[in-house]
């Protein structure tokens, strides 16, 4: 199951990917500051999902802002309570982008999030 913010983000994902699977759109992201919590998401019918049909695994794809990054951490505690597996999309340098034109905080992330490489790769 891949959680996104928006129904333009299932659009986003179908149109780059093969990926075919169960969505469940947040309609929005954590914000405290303006009254969005759990409750404004449904994340109660997302946990009752997740109890009684558990996905193989919940992909969180939410934006890299401070707000999306809060929601996948909420997201990935609820995920991880009911035993679901979770992955998060990669966030960092864009294919064809130069790295003396890419913010710090892309860069850090990047960098951070950094994968080995296989043999032969």
């Amino acid at each position: 199951m891949c959680i996104v913010e928006s129904p333009s983000d299932v659009m986003a994902i179908e149109h780059a990917t093969g990926y075919r699977g169960r969505y469940f759109v947040l309609m929005g992201r954590l914000s405290p500051l303006d009254g969005i919590g759990p409750e404004e998401l449904g994340l109660e019918e997302l946990a009752e999902r997740l109890k009684g049909n558990p996905p193989q695994e919940m992909i969180i794809a939410t934006n890299p802002t401070v707000e999306g990054e809060a929601t996948a951490y909420y997201l990935q505690r609820m995920a991880q309570k009911h035993g679901v597996a979770v992955s998060r999309i990669a966030h960092g340098v864009p294919i064809g982008g130069e790295l003396e034109f890419t913010d710090q905080s892309t860069i850090a992330h990047a960098f951070a999030s950094r994968q080995p490489v296989k043999p032969g790769n």
